[in-house]
């Protein structure tokens, strides 16, 4: 009897998982067809890498490379900024690797020196040789391990909201869950399957806090990119190995150079303005930083105007275009 209940318990389990697999391979086969890639594919080191080119033409005005932050993709950046900077510059919009539509690096958790170094190659076979470079949240991290590691392919530097510097309290249980090496693999393909869009949409709302997302952009940034396995995946691990990175990584920000605009909202409880912004400015010769008052941690879509301000700020420090 109890022979008989295993072997029915392990194929109720067997039956449950091959419904859940089929299920979250139907779920981003949707999400792919509703969102697909916007931009162009380039090839670097054999990872395929996605980036969104607009604007003017080459050599006709200056480079500027958008980095998104966790969970994102080139939608992030595509709703309403990239589209708005696109009459000043030669815009690129990159997909960070296992988000959007560029190529995991490993199974480990692409580190920051890592996209870094994918991302600045691949902007240069875009035609972006030493571009300004802005990243948001955790494309600030990444954009910061740009001008560190690769100082003479950067003009200007842009951080918004970035993370820069070590916080105290590590992970949450979602993101130590999720890059678990037995656990996370095993719970992954559940969440792709069952949570809905609109749960998604609801944590977006709430990184938007105090602030509402734009009408229009839940439809845009496409919910369902983010909710695929190997997303969630590379996601989980690039956040979980982030503090170890930036730990390693800050001691050398003031060997940053070219010209730093920081911008950060104080009502933002993602990303602390008092922890990461305030402390990168005073480290950085130069750096200037921007506070918004009552601005939560999308400012690129809450502040726009000043987001849009810091980047002509910093082009015209580097020397690509006039003061304001």
């Amino acid at each position: 009897m109890a022979l008989k209940s295993l072997i029915l318990s392990a194929l109720v389990l067997a039956c449950l998982w091959g419904w859940t697999m089929y299920r979250a391979q139907l779920r981003e086969a949707r999400a792919e067809a509703a969102y697909p890639p916007e931009g162009r594919i380039v090839e670097v080191d054999g990872h395929r890498v996605h980036g969104v080119v607009m604007g003017r033409a080459r050599g006709e005005a200056p480079d500027l490379v958008l980095i998104h932050g966790a969970s994102g993709n080139t939608r992030d950046m595509t709703f309403s900024l990239a589209p708005r900077l696109a009459k000043d510059y030669r815009v690129i919009v990159l997909d960070r690797p296992g988000l959007g539509y560029t190529d995991r690096i490993n199974g480990s958790g692409a580190t920051i020196t890592q996209q870094a170094a994918l991302l600045q190659q691949a902007a240069a076979k875009l035609g972006a040789d030493r571009p300004i470079v802005l990243g948001h949240s955790y494309g600030g991290a990444v954009a910061l391990a740009w001008a560190v590691t690769r100082p003479d392919h950067v003009a200007a530097l842009v951080n918004i909201s970035g993370a820069a510097k070590p916080w105290e309290g590590g992970i949450s249980t979602y993101y130590r869950i999720l890059s678990h090496p037995l656990l996370g693999p095993a719970l992954i393909p559940f969440l792709t399957a069952y949570v809905d869009d609109a749960r998604v949409h609801g944590a977006v709302r709430q990184i938007f806090t105090p602030q509402a997302p734009p009408d229009g952009y839940l439809d845009h940034v496409g919910a369902g990119l983010t909710l695929r396995r190997h997303s969630l995946r590379a996601n989980a691990l690039q956040r979980a190995n982030l503090l170890d990175e930036i730990e390693a990584l800050h001691p050398r920000y003031d060997t940053i150079s070219v010209p730093v605009e920081i911008v950060h909202g104080t009502a933002d409880t993602t990303v602390g303005l008092s922890i990461h912004s305030r402390p990168l400015a005073d480290q950085v010769a130069g750096a200037r930083l921007t506070r918004l008052d009552g601005i939560g941690h999308m400012p690129h879509h809450a502040a726009e105007d000043a987001v849009v301000a810091a980047i002509h700020r910093a082009a015209a420090r580097a020397g690509l275009r006039d003061a304001d």
